[in-house]
């Protein structure tokens, strides 16, 4: 589904990214991962198209897409949950997954209002609110619905359990499991390794632009070493 093959970007003469590879198969849940700082989130925005890369290819389901507009890719089925959430603060809940409803996958069964609603029961009596009204696990949920509308090829979480209390953190862990079992392909970045070797097929960890390391779950959970020199924890 996706095949990045060195890709490398800068922001003005300040380099980030250096020969960054990665791919995803369709179904598959993928992971990056590394400290703060060390090219994850530009990674996203390169593969989106919101920063250009310098070098490099990027394919998704066949086309190479790294020269595209960020529209373009997006019309194309790939989907974010960006860091922050950054949903609409003054629409509602039912109006910011409503703007972003389009059909780029052929599912027989599409991602609907209702659909959402049964994967986040908590949105339900929200429906009416602002966006600005609601807590911070509640508009990480309605980012990850409103994503969801797109009926997306591919998901990308960024940060999405980020200063999150234990209690949601866990219900978007359980939102994912369940993705994962309808098939969706996701790429997650976080920092909860732990859960990660349990959700994902795969893994990436990448340091100052680079990667440093690549393989399975049952690889990345017996070499706790690993989660101590790249990630931190």
């Amino acid at each position: 589904m996706l095949e990045v093959v060195g890709l490398e970007t800068a922001y003005g003469s300040s380099q980030v990214l250096f020969g960054i590879d990665l791919s995803i198969r369709q179904g598959e849940v993928a992971t990056l991962l590394g400290r703060n700082g060390m090219g994850k989130t530009t990674t996203v925005r390169s593969l989106l198209g919101l920063t250009r890369a310098k070098a490099g290819q990027v394919r998704f389901r066949g086309e190479r897409i790294e020269a595209l507009s960020p529209d373009r890719i997006a019309r194309m089925g790939l989907a974010v949950v960006p860091e922050g959430r950054q949903i609409f603060p003054n629409l509602s809940v039912r109006e910011n997954l409503l703007a972003f409803a389009a059909r780029r996958n052929a599912s027989e069964t599409p991602w609907t209002l209702d659909r959402v609603v049964a994967l986040f029961p908590a949105l339900a009596d929200r429906f009416g609110h602002m966006g600005n009204q609601l807590s911070g696990g509640e508009q990480q949920m309605l980012a990850i619905g409103r994503a969801l509308m797109t009926n997306p090829h591919l998901l990308i979480l960024d940060e999405a359990t980020e200063g999150l209390a234990p209690r949601i953190r866990e219900e978007i862990w359980r939102c994912l499991a369940q993705l994962r079992a309808q098939g969706q392909t996701i790429l997650v970045i976080d920092k909860y390794v732990q859960r990660l070797v349990k959700l994902a097929d795969r893994h990436t960890l990448i340091e100052r632009g680079q990667v440093v390391w690549q393989g399975g779950s049952a690889a990345l959970a017996a070499d706790p070493s690993l989660w101590h020199r790249y990630i931190g924890v």
